[in-house]
């Protein structure tokens, strides 16, 4: 799906397993934490798997690349953040993504008994689909047809595996969605 060399973003990268592989996958990967012990342990990671990738510490709703990115991995990030963040998030990652890129996000389903009064619980948040295509509106992505892969997570969730492009003419709404949204995750 990605050509060798492309340069992706691994946004809250956290301990930076998919940065390590990213970039074992002969990608240029950037990953970016809030966190710096997690900054400090991906770099640690990356020198011992013999490994390079850029990593910052910055607050991703203040941080600014200095290129847009053809791929973004969202894994980890999206969920991690209060949903009150979500759309300041969103607007970001269509920033940081060059036309026609492609964003590569697990929405994390946990559903939790005190959504049916209506509370918020997490991290991680659960990241319903009719939520996350608010967040990422047709005019601006391309989204393919569901179902979308689920997979399982070793904490006891699943997350759903959407593969989105941001529109290249974010104006025009006409492109027909890609049937194929199966990504094999690092």
């Amino acid at each position: 799906m990605l050509a060798p060399g492309a340069r992706v973003l691994v946004p809250g990268c956290g301990a930076g397993y998919e940065v390590l592989q990213l970039a074992a996958s002969g990608l240029r990967a950037v990953g970016v934490d809030y966190a710096p012990a997690a900054v400090e342990l991906t770099r640690a990671r990356l020198a011992q798997a013999g490994l390079v990738a850029e990593v910052a510490q910055a607050d991703l709703l203040d941080w600014t690349p200095a290129a847009p990115f053809d791929a973004i991995w969202d894994q980890a990030c999206l969920c991690a953040l209060h949903p009150d963040l979500w759309v300041a998030y969103a607007r970001r990652l269509a920033t940081w993504l060059r036309p026609a890129g492609t964003l590569i996000l697990l929405a994390v389903q946990v559903e939790r008994e005190g959504r049916l009064e209506g509370r918020i619980e997490g991290p991680p948040y659960h990241c319903d689909v009719n939520a996350v295509r608010a967040l990422f509106p047709g005019e601006l992505w391309q989204w393919p047809r569901p179902p979308y892969p689920r997979h399982a997570h070793p904490a006891g969730f699943a997350e759903l595996q959407v593969v989105l492009a941001r529109r290249a003419d974010q104006s025009s709404s006409s492109r027909s969605p890609s049937t194929d949204s199966t990504v094999t995750p690092p």
